[in-house]
């Protein structure tokens, strides 16, 4: 028997009335509530414009320092420089004595250009369909600090108690080379009480579904190449122009760079064992009203480059290599080189933390990874520079590690994004990781 057609769709209306409400249902119920408050916590953090060249510092601070009362750590501000405020906040263990683990994230991040994006780059927009969160330092790096504070706020919550002490510091200036923030900070008194075992600072995304973890970053060099030259008609064709020179020297680092770059195109070394050198500026010609002179070759030009250096780099090597070949002061060169950190730890050795059975601190936190269910990948060296270069610099362990598996690696890029989910599986890993770390007996004085 047929039913008559009213009755049909209304019959199918129904029908689809309720597969919506059921998979809205479904949808609501993929987080716990408690899940969904973490985060919104990352949310809020997100829409703190804490971008360069204006970080908001005090509004950051004042937010962060509500999260960590609210869970019941102890909590102090440090200003090594007015305005950009360092927040250590502490959840004391029962042995104090014992070194402690610090969990370093930092507060500020790089600029973004609204219009390149595909949501407001502060408005920490979640996409309904793909669980995305947009935002300006979404990876790099206020996943972690709101990911150290929730997990210890579920580890407090299930009754867990530290062997070790954990602090958490919360630092300034990270994007701009951090000599405001822990530069300072590892030089203060108040680091020294810390009594600092372990350090754990941020890492990068991974493709793949292994998580990365990075036991040494690329020294950070900044080389700025001044030529100078006789003037003339922008006609003339002669030797020893200023411009002419400083083409000889970008020449010359190109082809330095393209055999470094085909070692890693070729697969022979990954792109952090290799030096980069990368020119982000060039300064030269005589300004006009419209612009520049186009009939005159001017009499001096400048450029500027960024290095970075495997930590395992033979330095002297490559300031030869600079002197004979890249900048020859017989070719009315100059340069000058700023090394932005330290490049051999306080007893002399390279700037890296064993990630091997003979460093003890290695296979528990291996271990805590694992047991959280998921994978960790070949430790490496970051391509990039981050603050655990000053820790390293005073011969503590420190590994780079961000929980960001199968997600791309969007920092500094436009439209960086995290999943939902993917943030949300950080917490646990880090209750795995603090759990046991803290928990950690032996080697009191490693």
């Amino acid at each position: 028997m047929s039913l008559p057609c009213h009755v049909t769709r209304s019959f199918l209306l129904s029908l689809l009335f309720v597969s919506i409400a059921t998979s809205a249902s479904a949808s609501a119920s993929v987080f716990s509530e408690d899940e969904e408050t973490q985060i919104s916590h990352f949310q809020q953090y997100l829409r703190i414009r804490t971008a360069h060249p204006d970080p908001e510092y005090t509004s950051a601070a004042s937010f962060l320092l509500s999260l960590a009362d609210s869970i019941g750590l102890q909590t102090l501000t440090l200003e090594f420089v007015p305005n950009k405020p360092l927040l250590l906040l502490t959840w004391l263990g029962s042995d104090p004595s014992l070194p402690s683990i610090l969990l370093n994230s930092h507060i500020d991040s790089v600029p973004a250009e609204p219009d390149k994006w595909v949501h407001p780059p502060f408005s920490a927009t979640r996409d309904p369909a793909t669980g995305h969160i947009y935002a300006r330092g979404a990876q790099d790096d206020k996943c972690i600090a709101i990911q150290y504070l929730e997990a210890i706020r579920s580890l407090k919550k299930s009754g867990f108690t530290p062997l070790r002490s954990i602090h958490i510091s919360l630092v300034p200036d990270e994007e701009i080379g951090g000599a405001d923030g822990s530069m300072k900070f590892v030089q203060s008194e108040e680091f020294r009480k810390l009594n600092v075992g372990l350090v754990l600072d941020e890492g990068q995304a991974s493709l793949s579904d292994e998580f990365r973890v990075f036991y040494a970053d690329r020294l950070p060099w900044r080389m700025i190449v001044k030529a100078t030259g006789s003037p003339g008609h922008g006609s003339r064709m002669y030797d020893g122009t200023a411009m002419e020179r400083l083409m000889d020297c970008a020449e010359a680092i190109a082809r330095f760079r393209d055999c470094q770059f085909d070692m890693v195109k070729a697969g022979i070394r990954p792109a952090s064992e290799v030096i980069s050198v990368n020119p982000v500026y060039m300064k030269a010609g005589t300004p006009s009203p419209s612009g520049f002179v186009m009939n005159m070759q001017p009499s001096e030009a400048e450029m500027g480059f960024d290095i970075r250096l495997p930590p395992t780099v033979h330095l002297e090597q490559l300031m030869e290599r600079i002197n004979k070949e890249w900048v020859p002061a017989y070719k009315n060169m100059s340069y000058t080189l700023i090394k932005t950190g330290p490049a051999r730890d306080c007893n002399g050795k390279v700037l890296l933390t064993p990630a091997n059975e003979s460093n003890p601190w290695w296979p528990v936190f291996k271990q805590a990874v694992i047991s959280s269910g998921n994978k960790l990948a070949k430790p490496e060296i970051l391509s990039s520079t981050t603050d655990a270069r000053f820790m390293r610099a005073l011969g503590i362990p420190t590994f780079g590690f961000s929980p960001m598996a199968s997600t791309p690696i969007l920092l500094h890029d436009h439209n960086e994004f995290l999943k939902d989910e993917v943030f949300v599986k950080g917490i646990k890993v880090y209750e795995s990781i603090i759990s046991a770390l803290s928990s950690f007996k032996l080697a009191s004085s490693i």
